[in-house]
């Protein structure tokens, strides 16, 4: 008993940063999708990336080969001969990607003291966003494991390493397709969690509120992740790797805020009806556009 629970509070106090990002995962799920979605997501999105890393560390596929160094066995959680930080992280990287989308993708409506995504059904499970949301989350990939490679020079630690160094600071592209691919299969249940679980349009999900600038959580989870790991990449004095990452999101970043603003307060009457219907508990329904 003593053991389980040193491991669990291990689980939590070596890897602080991971559940900051997962409580912050939380309260924008929560508010957003409602505690029904938000745990199932919860549970089969760890599921998939659970899947995924035992499969890679298996059989090569879908990452390509790696291993896990278990040097911290028996001081955190481990399943399978996998972190379980690590497949939790899965989770919230998917859902802020997806958020990230739908912002992207939906009309915006904003006024003095909030601004809301006329996102609809129809939109919230399009291709558009899966293909979007799975790339956003493959994009963040290319910053994060470059680092986390390096894991032995900052707190991360040492946790894993690739048989054959890739091209890409010693990541292999092999891992990013793999990311991609399950970053849609993430996606993809996130969008039929969210059209199956709760259907009836008027009832408004236990947990759903309308905290000022909600529609903005899941973006800035987003960015206070991609931020985090750039820090990290700096502070290892990586410049070149940081300098490259900077680069690989500026022009996305631009677009992205450029097309926020243009698109601001100019939807149509059609789009803001279709939201209300959809969404009846919207703060947007209750604000002339």
């Amino acid at each position: 008993m003593e053991d389980i629970v040193k491991i669990a509070v291990g689980t939590v106090t070596m890897r602080p940063y991971v559940f900051a990002f997962f409580a912050a995962y939380l309260i924008a799920a929560v508010t957003h999708l409602g505690w029904r979605k938000t745990f199932c997501f919860t549970v089969i999105g760890y599921l998939i990336s659970f899947l995924s890393e035992f499969s890679s560390i298996n059989t090569g596929f879908p990452y390509g080969w790696y291993y896990y160094i278990d040097a911290t066995r028996g001081k955190e959680l481990w399943i399978a001969g996998v972190p379980f930080f690590d497949s939790l992280s899965y989770v919230f990287l998917a859902y802020c990607s997806y958020t990230t989308a739908l912002l992207v993708v939906s009309p915006v409506k904003g006024w003095r003291w909030n601004l809301v995504t006329l996102e609809t059904r129809s939109i919230r499970k399009s291709v558009s966003v899966l293909l979007l949301g799975s790339l956003f989350q493959t994009f963040l990939d290319i910053i994060i494991d470059p680092v986390a490679l390096q894991g032995r020079r900052w707190f991360l630690g040492q946790i894993y390493g690739y048989r054959e160094a890739g091209v890409h600071f010693g990541v292999p592209l092999s891992n990013y397709i793999g990311w991609w691919f399950v970053s849609m299969l993430l996606v993809l249940a996130l969008q039929i969690i969210d059209a199956k679980v709760g259907k009836r349009r008027e009832e408004k999900p236990a947990g759903v509120s309308k905290l000022p600038f909600r529609s903005l959580l899941g973006p800035f989870l987003y960015i206070s992740v991609l931020v985090f790991n750039l820090t990290m990449t700096l502070l290892i004095d990586e410049r070149l790797m940081a300098v490259t990452g900077i680069f690989i999101y500026t022009l996305p970043t631009v677009i992205v805020v450029v097309g926020i603003i243009r698109r601001t307060n100019r939807y149509s009457r059609e789009e803001l009806a279709e939201h209300v219907r959809d969404y009846p508990w919207s703060p947007a329904g209750g604000k002339r556009g």
